[in-house]
Order: structure tokens, then C-alpha cells, then sequence
């Protein structure tokens, strides 16, 4: 039981960034879609999942390749991605009718980056995985489950959020995007 317990805690901990991620997508939906936070919810879920079974596989062999470079990484597409929703939230759009009657479609391919860019910590806590001989199913389903519950509470905050602040709503969750980036950075370079 204090096996699941620290693990689900674990799980709390690794979702965190996918649970702010989630929030920033809950913003953008004029009223929560379920499939789409459910997608969300998954791929946030599933990385978390993968990314330490990934770890686990590499074990101490590549350890300090991957925690000298995740951090980069992280930083790189939460800030990329971020600075295109700030772009997106500034300039005039032609298209705002068609959104107010229709939210726009998830982007998969930006899902799928952001995904990777909250879950790469991960990989190096499944690496320690490795090292404890902590038993990896039950790790991984801990966590997955644990973070795809979280990302779709922060579908419906987000969104709760969203519909009370619409006009500054993408650009919040884009500055959060660059923030939980530069966050990942500092941590990793002991600044913080």
C-alpha cells in the first residue's frame, strides 16, 4: 500500500505541468467538449504512462544524456507553442463568428508536442524506476491514470475560467505555456 500511495503521489507530481497544459486548453472551449477532453486527457495520460516505462528501459545507461538535454527540450516547445497562442491572441481573426458557434478542432500535432514537453520529466524519474526496482506496470499505470484524471479537471477549470474571461483567455494560457517552460529550464539548471 505505501508502494501505491508514493507512486500515486509521483503521479501527482509528474501531471502537474499536464494539469496547467490542460487548463490552457479548457480555455479556449466555449463549453467543454467530452471528447476532446478526452483526447486531451489521454495523450497527457498516455505520455505520462510511457515516457517512465521509456526510462525504465534505458535504464542507467543513458541517464545523463537525457537529464542534461530534457529541460532544453521541455523549453524549447512549451515556448514555441506558447508564443504562438500569444501571436494568435493579439492578432485581428476573420474567423471569430465561426468560433463563438463552434469551438475549433483539437490540433494533434500540438497536442502531441505538448505531451512530450510535460511528460520528458518523466523519462528520468522511470530511470530511477530502474534503479529501485520499482515493479514498472504498476508505476505506470499509477501515474498515467493519475494524470489523465487531473488534465481533465483542468479542462473544466479551464473552461470555467475561460467563459468568464474569453478576451484574455489565449493569451493567459499562452504566457503559462512559456512560464511552465522557463520554470522546467531554471529547475533543471539549479537556478530555482
Amino acid at each position: 500500500m505505501e508502494t501505491v500511495l508514493t507512486l500515486f503521489f509521483i503521479g501527482v507530481g509528474l501531471s502537474m505541468d499536464a494539469f496547467a497544459v490542460s487548463i490552457c486548453k479548457g480555455l479556449s472551449m466555449r463549453k467543454v467538449n467530452q471528447k476532446q477532453c478526452f483526447v486531451i486527457a489521454l495523450f497527457f495520460g498516455g505520455f505520462q504512462a510511457l515516457m517512465p516505462f521509456i526510462g525504465w528501459l534505458l535504464g542507467s545507461q543513458f541517464e545523463s544524456y537525457i537529464t542534461s538535454i530534457d529541460h532544453w527540450i521541455a523549453f524549447i516547445l512549451l515556448g514555441f507553442i506558447g508564443g504562438k497562442m500569444i501571436v494568435e491572441a493579439v492578432k485581428e481573426r476573420d474567423e471569430a463568428v465561426q468560433i463563438e458557434q463552434m469551438d475549433p478542432p483539437l490540433d494533434i500535432k500540438e497536442l502531441f508536442l505538448l505531451a512530450v514537453a510535460t511528460s520528458i520529466d518523466a523519462l528520468a524519474v522511470g530511470v530511477t524506476f530502474a534503479f529501485l526496482d520499482t515493479p514498472i506496470v504498476e508505476a505506470i499505470t499509477i501515474i498515467g491514470l493519475t494524470t489523465f484524471v487531473i488534465a481533465i479537471i483542468g479542462v473544466y477549470a479551464g473552461n470555467f475560467f475561460g467563459n468568464k474571461y474569453k478576451s484574455k483567455a489565449e493569451l493567459a494560457g499562452g504566457l503559462i505555456l512559456i512560464l511552465i517552460g522557463v520554470k522546467i529550464l531554471l529547475e533543471h539548471l539549479g537556478i530555482l
